[in-house]
C-alpha cells in the first residue's frame, strides 16, 4: 500500500509531462516528417546541395564548438580554482550572451562587422553565445576537483603544464564533452544568428528548413533536413548523456570552498587570459549600444522615441512598445507553463530508480532543444486544427512552443539540486508519518526554492528571446519584439534601422538585469551544477 502511495504521484506527473510533449512536440514533429517522407525524399537526399548544406552546418558548428572550448576554459578556471575580486560580476558578465536573444546576438555582430559579416562573423557569434555554456559547465565540474593530485603531480617534478594534461584535463574531459556536445547542437540549430549574418547566401540546415516551409512550401524537402538535423541532434544528446554518466560515477569531488585559492605564479596569466576573453565578450554589447543612438547627425535617441511608432511608413502593425509588451505576456504564460513542466519532470526524474530508464527519460526531455523550430511551428498548423477549440488560433500557441525550449533548461537546473538532497532525509520524515506530498513540500521545496526561483527568470528572460518558433507562429497583429525586430531589418529605411537596434538594446537591457536577479537568487549546492 504504501509503495503504491509512492508511485502514484510519480506516475501522475509523468503522464502530464509527457503527455505534454506529446501532444506539443511529438505529434506536430511525427506529423510534419510524415508530410514530407510521402513526398519523393530520396531525390532530396541525393541532391550534392543537400550535402554542401550538411556540411556548412556542421562546419560552421564545430568551428564555433573549437572557438567557444578555447575562450571558455580561462574564465572557467578563474570562475572554479580562484578566489578573485568582482567574480561574482566576472559570472554575470560571462552568462549575459547565453540568455541574449540570438537575433540580437546578429545585431550586435552585424554592427560591428558590417552587413557582409560573412563565415568568420557567424562562427564567432555561435561562440559568443555559447561561450557561457562551456565557462559555466566545465567550471562547475573543475571548481570540485581535488588540488591534492595536481600538487603532488608537482612535487614529483612535473611541470605545470604536465601536470595540467596528464592530471587535470582528464578528469575535466567528461564535463568538456558534455559542453562540447551542447555547444554543437545549439550552433548546428541557430537560426537568428545565421538569419541576420548570412544575408541570404549562408544557409544552415535550420533557415534552409524555414525558407522551404514559408517560402518555396517545399515539405519533402524541409522534411529530408529536418530528419538529418535530428539524427545529428539524437547523436549531440546521447554524448551529453554519456559525458554526465562518467562525472557523476568516475570522480572523488570536493566542495568548492575547499579548493579555490588567490591567484599564484602563473596562475596570474590565466587570469590576463580571461580578461582578454571577457572584453571579447564585451566588445560585440558595447557596440550595439552604441549603435542603437547612432543617426545621420552623430548621437542621438531616435530610434529609442520610434519604439512609440510602427516604424517607417507604417512597417509593423503594432508600436515597438505594444510590441514589447507582448514579449512580455508570452514570455511570463511559457515560464509558468515551463516551471510547471520542469519542476514534474525534475520530480520523475529523481524519483525513477533504473538508471537506464532515467537516462532514457532525460533524453526524450532534451529532444526539443535540438529539434528545428520551425518544424514544431509548421507541425502545430497542421495538427493542432484537430483539437476540440482550434488551438491555431489561441494565444497561447506561442508560450507553447516558447515553454518547449525552456522547459529543458528548467530541468538542468533544478534537477542536480534535488538529486544532491540527502534521501535520508526524506526517509526521516516519511518514518515519522510524513506522506510523499508533504515530504517534498517539508524537505524539497525549502532546499530548492532560491533554484527553482533562479529557474523561473532565467527561463522568462530565455522565452523573452525566443525568435525561432515565435517567427513562425506569431500573428502580425501580435508580434513579439524579436519578430519586430526582424521584420523592421526587411525592410528599407533609416528609421525602421534605428528603432531596430534600440529594440535589441532594450531586449539586452531587460536581460542583463534578468541575470543579474537570478545570480542573487541562484543557492548554492554541493552537488555538480550542469549549468
Amino acid at each position: 500500500m504504501n509503495d503504491m502511495r509512492r508511485r502514484l504521484p510519480v506516475a501522475l506527473a509523468a503522464v502530464i509531462v509527457f503527455g505534454f510533449l506529446g501532444l506539443f512536440f511529438a505529434w506536430p514533429v511525427a506529423a510534419i516528417i510524415g508530410l514530407g517522407l510521402r513526398g519523393d525524399v530520396g531525390t532530396v537526399l541525393a541532391e550534392p546541395s543537400t550535402w554542401r548544406l550538411v556540411g556548412f552546418t556542421l562546419g560552421q558548428a564545430a568551428a564555433s564548438t573549437a572557438v567557444a572550448l578555447l575562450a571558455g576554459l580561462p574564465l572557467a578556471y578563474v570562475l572554479s580554482r580562484l578566489v578573485i575580486p568582482g567574480r561574482g560580476l566576472l559570472r554575470v558578465a560571462v552568462t549575459v550572451p547565453f540568455v541574449l536573444p540570438t537575433i540580437v546576438v546578429g545585431m550586435a555582430f552585424r554592427a560591428l562587422f558590417g552587413a557582409d559579416a560573412g563565415v568568420l562573423a557567424i562562427v564567432l557569434a555561435n561562440a559568443f553565445f555559447n561561450v557561457a555554456v562551456v565557462a559555466r559547465t566545465v567550471s562547475g565540474l573543475w571548481s570540485h576537483l581535488d588540488r591534492r593530485m595536481e600538487d603532488a603531480a608537482r612535487s614529483l617534478g612535473a611541470s605545470r603544464m604536465r601536470a595540467f594534461t596528464s592530471v587535470t584535463l582528464p578528469a575535466l574531459l567528461p564535463a568538456l564533452g558534455s559542453a562540447a556536445s551542447v555547444v554543437f547542437l545549439f550552433s548546428a540549430t541557430s537560426f537568428g544568428v545565421v538569419l541576420v549574418l548570412g544575408g541570404g547566401e549562408l544557409r544552415t540546415l535550420e533557415t534552409e528548413i524555414y525558407l522551404r516551409t514559408v517560402q518555396l512550401l517545399d515539405l519533402p524537402g524541409a522534411a529530408a533536413l529536418s530528419l538529418l538535423q535530428l539524427a545529428a541532434v539524437v547523436a549531440a544528446l546521447l554524448v551529453a548523456t554519456i559525458a554526465r554518466r562518467r562525472r557523476e560515477t568516475a570522480l572523488r569531488l570536493r566542495a568548492p570552498s575547499d579548493t579555490a585559492r588567490r591567484p599564484q605564479g602563473g596562475e596570474w596569466c590565466v587570469v590576463a587570459l580571461a580578461g582578454v576573453v571577457l572584453c571579447g565578450l564585451l566588445t560585440p554589447i558595447v557596440t550595439l549600444l552604441l549603435r542603437s543612438v547612432s543617426t545621420r547627425d552623430g548621437r542621438g535617441l531616435a530610434g529609442y522615441r520610434a519604439l512609440l511608432g510602427t516604424g517607417q511608413h507604417g512597417t509593423l502593425e503594432v508600436t515597438g512598445l505594444e510590441a514589447a509588451l507582448n514579449s512580455v505576456r508570452t514570455a511570463a504564460d511559457a515560464t509558468w507553463m515551463a516551471l510547471l513542466l520542469g519542476l514534474l519532470a525534475s520530480f520523475v526524474l529523481v524519483a525513477v530508480r533504473r538508471r537506464f530508464v532515467a537516462e532514457s527519460l532525460d533524453l526524450a526531455l532534451m529532444l526539443p532543444l535540438g529539434v528545428s523550430a520551425v518544424t514544431v511551428g509548421f507541425g502545430y498548423l497542421i495538427t493542432l486544427g484537430s483539437l476540440p477549440g482550434d488551438l491555431r488560433t489561441s494565444p497561447l500557441l506561442v508560450p507553447f512552443a516558447q515553454a518547449l525550449v525552456v522547459t529543458p533548461l528548467v530541468i538542468r537546473m533544478v534537477l542536480p539540486v534535488l538529486r544532491a538532497i540527502d534521501e535520508r532525509l526524506r526517509q526521516a520524515a516519511a518514518t515519522l508519518g510524513a506522506g510523499p506530498w508533504r515530504v517534498r513540500r517539508e524537505i524539497d521545496v525549502p532546499l530548492a526554492a532560491r533554484t527553482v526561483l533562479a529557474a523561473a527568470g532565467f527561463g522568462f528572460v530565455v522565452a523573452l528571446g525566443e525568435f525561432g518558433a515565435t517567427s513562425f507562429l506569431a500573428r502580425p497583429d501580435a508580434p513579439t519584439l524579436p519578430v519586430a525586430i526582424a521584420r523592421l531589418l526587411g525592410r528599407p529605411g533609416e528609421l525602421n534601422s534605428q528603432l531596430a537596434y534600440a529594440a535589441c538594446a532594450l531586449l539586452m537591457i531587460v536581460t542583463v538585469l534578468g541575470v543579474v536577479l537570478i545570480e542573487r537568487l541562484r543557492g548554492r549546492t554541493d552537488a555538480v551544477e550542469e549549468f
